[in-house]
């Protein structure tokens, strides 16, 4: 599951990373488009094209170590700044349009914004209306003929406060619609991390429980052990003495060896309830919608730790072996036998022999306390894998 887990985040970054990018797309697009019209129409020289393509790729380098800095917790200061400067050179070498030029500051903002705080991206989104809408306006103003402004809709009045209408609507959206991405991304980046730092916390708290149950248990033993040793020593003079001393380590030693056979037995059992906890935690982790039909009684114990360990091995199939969208987990039982069925709607092509060891180790362990597996389609594209057990049945040491 660390790996699922580690691959899930790695995958949601890459996500981010080329939604982010993708703003660069459409600045080239844009750019490309304007220029291209722009050299068909004579109104953008060829002079002023072929530097400002140049300089397109170098703010192109720095928008990709932006971004990649973003998702790496750090601000590319000296990376926005250089590639800021050069946006505003670029708008003014291409005539500055809106719909052209003028877009490679809007794509700048939409990563330069990212990090800061929200007073500071607002007013780095104003600052940036504030300078690009006269580098617009002029670039329009130098290249039209001005046929369009013989009505009074086409006015150059009317023009302007287009322009400012335009560059300030579109530096009020651009540095939030990546912020929210890059947010996104910061959640699943802590879920992840709190899952990490829950499974550390889990390990260590069993450890520390495990060695605080191994000092109860065997620690009073083992000292004694140590103090009968050392007294049948001094007794060796004594063969009756000495006997009877040493017949008592060896009753300390079967003790203290009884109860820590019981003490690992415990490990080795699978708690019923809190195994469905966790696997439907992990189902639903990965997408799968999983459905508990429980008793309202607890399932009888000989019985639950067997059940434990089938939920956990039919769980692992359905996450490796399936396309699962939905998981149905039914536990019932009666006076003479308890029934457990996993069910998923994402039947693998594969049959159930190349599912792997766990169903055999399970067959089993199933076998030994008197019960049966069965896994396989049940012909509505559904795949069930059922156990069944007597409710009298003990678990094998």
């Amino acid at each position: 599951m660390p790996e699922m887990e580690d691959k899930g985040i790695t995958r949601a970054r890459r996500i981010v990373l080329v939604t982010l990018n993708m703003t660069l797309v459409v600045v080239w697009v844009i750019v490309l488009l304007s220029s291209a019209a722009g050299l068909v129409l004579r109104t953008l020289p060829p002079a002023r094209v072929i530097p400002a393509l140049i300089g397109l790729v170098v703010f192109s380098w720095l928008f990709l170590r932006i971004t990649r800095a973003v998702l790496d917790h750090r601000y590319a200061t000296r990376e926005v700044v250089i590639a800021g400067v050069l946006a505003l050179v670029l708008s003014a070498l291409g005539g500055g349009s809106p719909t052209g030029w003028g877009f490679v500051p809007l794509g700048w903002l939409s990563v330069a914004a990212i990090g800061l705080s929200r007073r500071r991206a607002v007013l780095l989104g104003l600052a940036t209306t504030l300078v690009t809408s006269p580098l617009s306006i002029w670039g329009m103003l130098t290249v039209t003929d001005h046929s369009w402004a013989g009505t009074a809709d086409g006015s150059v009045a009317g023009f302007i406060i287009g322009v400012l209408l335009y560059n300030t609507l579109m530096c009020s959206i651009f540095p939030w619609a990546n912020r929210l991405w890059v947010w996104i991304w910061q959640l699943a980046e802590q879920a992840h991390d709190g899952k990490e730092a829950q499974s550390r916390l889990a390990v260590a708290e069993e450890r520390l429980r495990f060695a605080r149950d191994l000092h109860d248990l065997v620690g009073h033993q083992l000292s004694a052990i140590a103090v009968k040793s050392e007294l049948a020593v001094r007794l060796a003079p004594d063969p009756e003495a000495a006997g009877a001393e040493m017949a008592e380590v060896r009753s300390l030693a079967r003790k203290a060896l009884r109860e820590l056979r019981e003490a690992v037995r415990g490990y080795r059992e699978l708690d019923l309830v809190a195994e469905l906890g966790s696997v439907r935690g992990v189902l639903e982790a990965a997408g799968v919608d999983c459905r508990l039909h429980l008793p309202y009684r607890d399932v009888p114990a000989g019985v639950a730790p067997v059940f434990a360990w089938v939920i956990r091995e039919a769980v692992t199939n359905v996450l490796r072996h399936s396309t699962a969208t939905v998981c149905d987990i039914t536990v019932r039982f009666n006076g003479e036998e308890a029934v457990l069925e996993v069910t998923n709607d994402g039947v693998t092509p594969r049959p159930v022999e190349d599912l792997g060891s766990g169903l055999a180790g399970l067959t089993e362990r199933l076998a030994a306390v008197g019960g049966t597996l069965t896994a396989r389609p049940n012909g509505s594209g559904e795949f069930t894998l059922r156990a069944v057990a007597p409710v009298l049945a003990g678990v094998p040491a």
